[in-house]
C-alpha cells in the first residue's frame, strides 16, 4: 500500500505546526519519510514532539544575509571556516532531529560546529535551545522580532550573552543593523566598511 502526502502551503510567509500528541523515534521517520516529498518542509523532534514548519521568503532573506554577513566577516578577519548551512543533527539516542538554518565549524571539523543560526519568525513550542545543548553545540544564535541573541554553552547549559564568546571582536549590533538594511548590495558596503 502507498500514501501520498500532498501539502500546500504559503511560500510568503514561515509557517508552523505543533503536531498534537507524543510521537515514537519509528513514528517520526515514517512522518518524514512522508515529508520527504514535499519540499520547503522542515520537521523537528524533540523527545516525542513533532514540529512541521515551512520556510518563506522573509525567513530565507534573514538566513542568507546573517550567512553573507558572517562568511564576509571570517574572511577579513582571516578565520578558517566550514560552512555546513542547515545539515541535519539527528540522534535517536538524544531524543531529537533538527536542521539549523546555518552552522559552522571555526577553524577545523570537530564532531559537531561550533555555531549555529536560527531565525524564528513565528513562535514554536519545542524547546529551541535543548536541541542544540545535546549535540554539545558551543555557540547558538538565535534571530528573533529583528533581535540576534548569542547563547554560549558552559557547564550548567546555555547562557544568554552580551558578545559572542567564539568571535569576541564581532559587533552584533553592527551585523543586526545590516541584514535590516533592504539593499544587499549596500548592506554589505555598510558591514565591509566598518569592519575592515
Amino acid at each position: 500500500m502507498s500514501i501520498t502526502l500532498s501539502v500546500q502551503f504559503d511560500t510568503d510567509r514561515e509557517q508552523r505546526l505543533l503536531m498534537p500528541g507524543t510521537y515514537t523515534w519509528r513514528e517520526f521517520e515514517a512522518l518524514e519519510t512522508l515529508l520527504a516529498q514535499s519540499p520547503g518542509l522542515r520537521i523537528t523532534y524533540l523527545d516525542g514532539s513533532i514540529e512541521i514548519m515551512t520556510l518563506g521568503e522573509p525567513h530565507e532573506l534573514i538566513k542568507k544575509s546573517l550567512a553573507i554577513l558572517l562568511e564576509a566577516y571570517f574572511t577579513v578577519m582571516e578565520i578558517e571556516y566550514i560552512p555546513v548551512g542547515s545539515a541535519t543533527r539527528r540522534g535517536e539516542e538524544k531524543g531529537t532531529s533538527f536542521e539549523p538554518d546555518e552552522s559552522y565549524y571555526l577553524y577545523v571539523k570537530k564532531e559537531q560546529p561550533d555555531l549555529a543560526i536560527e531565525v524564528i519568525l513565528t513562535s514554536g513550542n519545542l524547546r529551541k535551545i535543548e536541541k542544540y545543548r545535546r549535540f554539545q553545540i558551543p555557540e547558538v544564535w538565535l534571530w528573533e522580532d529583528s533581535r540576534l541573541q548569542v547563547y554560549y554553552l558552559g557547564a550548567e547549559g546555555y547562557n544568554l550573552v552580551e558578545h559572542s564568546q567564539l568571535l569576541p571582536k564581532l559587533d552584533l549590533d553592527l551585523l543586526v543593523r545590516c541584514v535590516q538594511i533592504p539593499s544587499r548590495l549596500e548592506a554589505m558596503k555598510a558591514f565591509m566598511k566598518a569592519v575592515t
